[in-house]
């Protein structure tokens, strides 16, 4: 028996132009921490800029000055 491939696709119950601000903040955490559990799942670091520094924080917690 072949073993069948199924591909969920999410879809947002409301557009971020038709949310408050209070509402939008939420989205934007909410994708800011899947991002961050995504690539830990992985093994790949969350790479960003903090106070003008390119910083690669890691799943154990170590966050290193990349420039």
């Amino acid at each position: 028996m072949k073993d069948d491939i199924i591909l969920k696709v999410g879809e947002m119950v409301k557009s971020p132009r038709s949310m408050t601000r209070q509402e939008r903040e939420i989205w934007h955490k909410q994708l800011t921490e899947n991002a961050r559990d995504y690539l830990f799942s992985i093994g790949q670091p969350l790479v960003y800029k903090r106070d003008g520094r390119v910083v690669a924080e890691h799943k154990d917690g170590r966050v290193l000055v990349i420039r």
